[in-house]
């Protein structure tokens, strides 16, 4: 075999590799916290993920659904029609959608790498998970913990 067919069928095969792990990860929820009522807490809370934006106000009493998304992207799109009909179908969640071309500090600060990220927040406003890419509908439902049947 010659060395450029070797190199052809390497990169076809690390491509491929790349491909799968892609299609394994994308708009997977990840973190080591489930949403869980709001208890009361008689400790001052850190600053949290919305501390001082314009957003601050508008938590969700059983969690919020951060995504970050910009103009041109397609799945973000997807995401947001997703992210839209669980916070209307679920009692107490909220759907904030961040453009992240025109927050890019909060972007930097938050550790944005991609469009669309999306963010679970408990009810005090702390990220509790995290995907990125487009997460399924049945993702998004079990990451705010409302049973999701097979």
């Amino acid at each position: 075999m010659s060395p450029g067919a070797v190199v052809l069928v390497i990169a076809v095969v690390a491509a491929l590799a790349f491909g799968f792990w892609r299609a394994l990860t994308d708009g997977r929820f990840r973190g080591t916290h489930r949403v869980r009522d709001a208890a009361p807490v008689d400790e001052p809370t850190p600053a949290t993920v919305l501390t001082g934006t314009q957003w601050e106000s508008q938590l969700g009493d059983r969690a919020t659904l951060l995504q970050f998304s910009s103009a041109f992207c397609a799945p973000c799109r997807a995401t947001r029609r997703i992210l839209d009909d669980v916070a209307g179908k679920v009692p107490g969640v909220a759907h904030i959608e961040v453009d992240a071309e025109h927050h890019l500090e909060m972007v930097r600060r938050l550790g944005i790498l991609r469009t669309p990220t999306t963010l679970i927040l408990d009810p005090a406003g702390h990220e509790i998970a995290r995907a990125t890419g487009a997460p399924t509908k049945r993702q998004v439902l079990a990451a705010v913990g409302v049973d999701v049947a097979e």
